[in-house]
């Protein structure tokens, strides 16, 4: 089973593509939008990535959410499962690949901190982005039950990366 997308080298326009995806999502939060960041790898330069952008908002309070809903379906994304209590998650694919993924998150929820961090860790870190591409390629590589699969293997690593960071 495949990956959303496969990994790809590092794009300079991925950043581009999340400044244009900003503008587009930001007109539907308003009222609760304190702030939108660009995470995942495509945020990280020179670290190979699925070419999905990942955005994370960071709202005050989830209100509304059939409205929210319903402008994010303008923009051609879908309502996945919530990952979490406060963190609700939507996809977009164009052509049946995945292209987006949105994260919203409750003011103070963990994987704020978590998104936010290893981001954080992984553009300072030549070694650790090295590592953490190497083990992304392998992962894809011996992948047989698609995202899933993918996901839960490298969750060891950035749970391992993340608990350093609060010792």
């Amino acid at each position: 089973m495949a990956l959303t997308s496969k990994i790809s080298p590092y794009d300079p326009r991925w950043p581009l593509a999340f400044a244009a995806e900003r503008k587009r999502i930001a007109p539907g939060f308003v009222g609760e939008l304190l702030d939108i960041h660009h995470v995942g790898s495509t945020a990280v330069a020179g670290l190979a990535a699925k070419p999905e952008i990942d955005v994370l908002l960071v709202v005050a309070q989830h209100r509304d959410e059939a409205l929210r809903q319903a402008f994010m379906a303008t923009l051609g994304y879908v309502r996945g499962s919530d990952l979490s209590a406060g963190h609700h998650f939507y996809r977009r694919d164009v052509d049946g690949v995945r292209t987006h993924k949105v994260h919203v998150c409750l003011a103070g929820h963990g994987q704020i901190w978590r998104m936010l961090g290893f981001r954080d860790l992984l553009r300072s870190d030549p070694n650790l982005r090295q590592r953490y591409q190497e083990l992304k390629l392998q992962l894809e590589a011996s992948n047989r039950d698609g995202i899933g699969e993918y996901l839960a293997r490298k969750a060891p690593f950035i749970d391992a990366v993340m608990e350093g960071c609060r010792s």
